[in-house]
């Protein structure tokens, strides 16, 4: 990957204002490389399917919708700008090859499986009455790029739908204060976001009163990224230490919780960044309600519960040293290190899940969601 460096503290900002941490056009994909936020602004090339692969593994780009975006994207440039001599049937095994390659780099977040599947099953279909090489490649580039486009969609209708929802649940509070944990907003997604998306509906429609962000450590997404968004967007923020969460509950200052999710099991159980669930412990001891914020490609319905989550376990390093692991070593030589790069809430503890179908609030039992119900009616 190629390096190029802008200098700007505007990281990824378009014309319009909205950060954009994923830039392409056919045969181009610049990722901002997020590990330098938010002190600098550096963009690296993506030429092909390595390179993709390589920045999704080393956090250059991350959340569970970018980095399946990021994924399709890579391999798109690749075969674009690939001197191809092959049959379809070549191109075909060539494509799905190199998706199961991809999927690889990050097991836990679905969307990348969902994607990765999805771009298979497209390859497959169109290799069956396509007689040249350049007709299959043609069919997985425009899929590639459809899932860019819909992702900033889906993105808004989840924050219309999750700020309509909390503001016929907050009945009584003319604005509301929110809690949020790692980053969910346009840098983790092709843009606006998720639970920051909500957020920014929030603020848009005047009834935030103020968002709270987690550091989120080892990694700091939520100090080095959501609180740059924050900052960016003019939206009312305070920055927390993670163990500062409960105390702040405590305090009265928090009205609801809204996280995003990197695999959401059958029941409702979700997996998102290290230090949610203990985060849900807290609102569900203080009575504040918890949401996750995710789109439908973020459920998992082949798995009935969280315990069939595989979780990643991240570098020693990203706690032995600062700066994610990064900067100088800050623990003893010689102790050991568990480093999970997330966990799973339990669906006992989540109020609703947001969709860009909707809201999904109606339980099979205390215990799980009928999520699979959800999506039968929402087609």
């Amino acid at each position: 990957m190629s390096v190029e460096a802008n200098g700007s503290s505007a990281a990824g900002a378009t014309a319009g204002g909205s950060l954009q941490s994923i830039c392409y056009e056919r045969g181009s994909l610049r990722l901002l490389d997020q590990r330098k936020l938010p002190l600098e602004t550096v963009y690296l090339d993506v030429k092909d399917s390595t390179d993709g692969w390589t920045a999704i593994r080393d956090m250059v780009v991350r959340g569970a919708p970018a980095i399946a975006i990021a994924a399709a994207l890579s391999l798109a440039v690749e075969v674009c700008n690939h001197d191809f001599n092959g049959t379809s049937e070549d191109a075909s095994s060539l494509l799905i090859k190199k998706l199961e390659y991809l999927v690889s780099s990050r097991p836990t977040a679905v969307n990348l499986s969902d994607a990765v599947e999805k771009l298979r099953s497209l390859v497959l279909k169109t290799v069956e009455t396509a007689t040249e090489a350049k007709t299959v490649f043609q069919a997985y580039i425009d899929a590639a790029e459809t899932m860019l486009i819909d992702d900033v969609a889906s993105n808004k209708a989840i924050g219309f739908h999750g700020a309509k929802h909390l503001r016929s649940n907050l009945e009584g509070l003319e604005k509301i204060s929110v809690l949020t944990h790692c980053n969910t907003g346009s840098l983790a997604t092709a843009g606006y976001g998720t639970a920051l998306g909500v957020i920014r509906a929030l603020q848009s429609e005047g009834f935030l009163e103020k968002a709270f962000c987690t550091e989120t450590r080892p990694f700091n997404q939520g100090s080095r990224l959501t609180a740059f968004e924050l900052v960016h967007d003019q939206i009312p923020a305070t920055l927390i230490a993670d163990s500062a969460v409960a105390a702040l509950m405590k305090a009265g200052h928090v009205n609801a919780v809204i996280v995003g999710a990197d695999r959401i099991a059958a029941n409702g159980d979700t997996a998102n960044k290290i230090g949610t669930y203990n985060v849900a412990i807290a609102a569900f001891h203080h009575g504040i309600q918890f949401y996750v914020a995710a789109p439908i490609t973020s459920i998992d319905l082949s798995i009935s519960s969280g315990e069939q989550i595989v979780i990643e376990e991240r570098s020693a390093k990203e706690l032995l040293h600062s700066d994610g692991g990064r900067g100088k070593q800050v623990a003893a030589s010689g102790i050991s290190v568990w480093n999970p790069a997330f966990d799973v809430t339990p669906a006992r503890l989540i109020t609703a899940i947001i969709t860009e179908k909707g809201v999904i609030i109606k339980k099979a039992s205390d215990e799980a969601f009928d999520i699979k119900g959800f999506i039968e009616t929402a087609k």
